[in-house]
Order: C-alpha cells, then sequence, then structure tokens
C-alpha cells in the first residue's frame, strides 16, 4: 500500500475518532475518487495506483474546488464559497510542495537547455523534461504557461 493511501485513511480515522466533520466528509469524498481511480485502473493490470497517480487525482479534485468556490462567490454564496475554501485547504496537505517563481524558473531553464529547445514547437520535449526531473512537484497549469511565454520570446 502507497505511503499517501496510508496517510489518507489514517488521518480519516483519527478525524472520525475527533468528530472533524468537514474532514471527515472531504477525506471521504477523497477516498471515494481513489476508489474509482483504483476500478478504472484495474483493466490495464493495475489493482491499486501510485502516488503520482493520486497526487494527480487530488490536484483535480483541488482544481474543481477551485473552480466552485470562483462561482460560488461570483453567485454571492459565500457560505459555500467558504466550504469550498476549507476543503481546498484540508486537500492540499496531501500534495507536495509545487514548484514556483524563481525554482521554477530555474527548472524550465534546465529543462530547455537539456532537451534544447528552440521555439514553442519543442514544448512538448520541455514539458516531458520536467515531468521527468520534478514529477509531482509540478503544477502543469502554471509550467506549462511558463514554457510557453518563455519558448515564445527569443
Amino acid at each position: 500500500m502507497s505511503a499517501l493511501r496510508t496517510r489518507l485513511q489514517a488521518d480519516l480515522k483519527a478525524a472520525m475518532l475527533a468528530r472533524e466533520t468537514l474532514t471527515v466528509s472531504t477525506l471521504r469524498m477523497a477516498t471515494a475518487k481513489l476508489k474509482d481511480t483504483d476500478i478504472a485502473a484495474r483493466p490495464k493490470g493495475i489493482t491499486a495506483v501510485p502516488d503520482d497517480d493520486i497526487i494527480a487525482m487530488i490536484r483535480g479534485m483541488v482544481k474543481t474546488r477551485r473552480e466552485s468556490e470562483s462561482q460560488y462567490r461570483q453567485g454571492n454564496r459565500p457560505d459555500l464559497a467558504d466550504q469550498e475554501a476549507a476543503e481546498i485547504a484540508i486537500l492540499e496537505a496531501y500534495l507536495p510542495q509545487t514548484l514556483s517563481g524563481a525554482a521554477l524558473d530555474d527548472a524550465i531553464d534546465q529543462a530547455i537547455a537539456t532537451s534544447g529547445a528552440t521555439s514553442p514547437k519543442d514544448m512538448g520535449k520541455v514539458i516531458a523534461a520536467l515531468k521527468s526531473a520534478h514529477g509531482p512537484a509540478l503544477d502543469m497549469a502554471s509550467a506549462s504557461a511558463a514554457v510557453k511565454s518563455k519558448l515564445a520570446t527569443p
């Protein structure tokens, strides 16, 4: 069993004992989504998805909640927006520290140098090099935007 899966289950039990209703409901949603992910991977011969796939799943859940929070704020529903924000905070505790700022720029510069990219057409090579070097520490949305801007400027 993966370390992240074990941590999710242990934290769910602890939250149940502490009667933290928001944490319990959020972690139950995460474990249900994890079971769905495991079931979807069965035809590929995978019985339990690895931590990288769990991290991607949690990132997807965070992204969905951010979009919902934004919609609720636009719809003047601060109570629901605050609940989404609280769920985001709980889920982000399970994500690794992401590269940002100068560290992301350095990683992109290194990936451009190793892949030999010179134009926006080579973006796929740079993204592949970034994924292989930094994997779960990347927020792909911000990384791809930064790569695109670096390759667009001569």
